[in-house]
């Protein structure tokens, strides 16, 4: 008998695998990488269907929009999705994973009714303004300002690696609402539409060939002062909220993903004879550890968020980070020594996410910085000065 799992629990996986193999065989196919309207497209579709299924938001408190599930009924969700195959939130991870929680918990009411449920019923994509060309990892010194006019705000500048931007309907925005005041107090977070006039999107190629990131270019784009999350120049403390669910929660489905991806290499391993190598054996072995260890801390980290105000994560969202960044990037180092020459190829699924793991150190904060906040938020060193 396993005790780990409530009879409510086993239930909510046992309806959870019938109605995913129900659902994916009549899902269309997935468009080509570079189909970007047609990714939109697909990742909505899905989301639609989880809508109506009821497994929509599982992780959103209820009176947000969201099913109101348990922390283990959202592991087993990530769980079982993963192990059929499902499609993850795709275009759509900004929108539920970041900008959804972050208005879920700081929002108004009119802010929530207005964007959450589109979110919720795959109507709407959201990408992410926060970084800038000449801010690099120091996020407060960003430069983009809005100047108040009336009941706007007036925005110029420019933001780059925005999530999405080509597919979005708004944009999570961090603007200089007060340039005299202190870097970090000076900054608001606004609800952006991204066809507002003034509003250039520029695709950036990555390494791997993909365009998921845009430069942003803002000549004067009126953003109504209604749409501003939270009190003007209070935007670096809903900031950090935000970060701390994309650095606490939003990752935890690529988690299991990567258990998956270990469970495949050792199995490509024992069939091309590279299993024979004592030394390779012992990375896979050593990942799965710490790949298990960071599923361990990745149920804590929901259940912490459950029981904290607005289902904000903790701190501990970085310490995860800084673990996961750099598993993900050993998994595709060891992925390259068991494909050996095919890893060299573009048309490998696994090459690709071996390009992209590169970025895993610096995106949503990097390394450097996820180690700063450690050490003085947790272990309660000084700061440098």
């Amino acid at each position: 008998m396993d005790l780990t799992y409530t009879d409510e629990e086993r239930d909510f996986r046992a309806r959870l695998r019938e109605w995913l193999a129900k659902a994916l065989p009549e899902l269309p196919a997935r468009p080509s990488p570079d189909d970007w309207p047609g990714r939109r497209a697909y990742d909505l579709g899905w989301q639609r269907r989880l809508y109506e299924a009821g497994y929509a938001g599982l992780h959103w408190p209820v009176d947000a929009g969201g099913r109101g599930a348990t922390p283990t009924q959202h592991l087993i969700f990530l769980e079982e999705t993963e192990r059929a195959g499902a499609p993850y939130v795709g275009a759509n991870f900004v929108g539920l994973l970041h900008a959804g929680p972050t208005i879920a918990a700081e929002g108004t009411a009119a802010q929530r009714a207005r964007w959450l449920p589109p979110v919720l019923r795959g109507e709407e994509v959201w990408c992410q303004g926060f970084s800038e060309p000449d801010a690099g990892s120091d996020l407060a010194s960003l430069r983009t300002r809005a100047v108040r006019d009336g009941d706007d705000y007036v925005i110029t500048g420019s933001k780059i690696w925005t999530s999405h931007a080509e597919v979005a309907d708004w944009c999570e925005l961090l603007v200089r609402t007060d340039p005299e005041a202190p870097k970090h107090r000076g900054i608001s977070w606004l609800a952006m539409p991204m066809d507002a006039p003034g509003v250039t999107v520029r695709p950036l190629r990555t390494l791997a060939g993909s365009t998921e990131f845009a430069e942003v270019f803002l000549d004067e784009v009126r953003v109504p002062v209604a749409d501003r999350v939270g009190a003007e120049n209070d935007g670096w403390r809903v900031t950090m909220v935000t970060l701390s669910f994309e650095r606490g929660t939003a990752f935890v489905g690529e988690v299991v993903a990567c258990r998956r991806t270990l469970g495949e290499l050792a199995r490509t391993a024992k069939a091309n004879g590279r299993w024979d190598d004592p030394v390779l054996r012992r990375r896979l072995g050593r990942l799965h550890g710490e790949f298990g260890a960071l599923w361990r801390l990745t149920q804590w980290n929901v259940s912490e968020a459950e029981r904290s105000p607005g289902g904000v994560p903790g701190v501990g969202g970085s310490v995860f980070k800084l673990a996961y960044s750099h598993a993900r990037q050993e998994l595709y180092d060891v992925a390259a020594e068991v494909l050996g020459a095919a890893s060299l190829s573009l048309e490998e699924e696994w090459t690709l996410d071996r390009l992209s793991s590169l970025s895993y150190t610096i995106a949503a904060g990097t390394s450097q910085i996820q180690r700063n906040i450690v050490a003085e938020r947790i272990l309660g060193l000084p700061k440098g000065r």
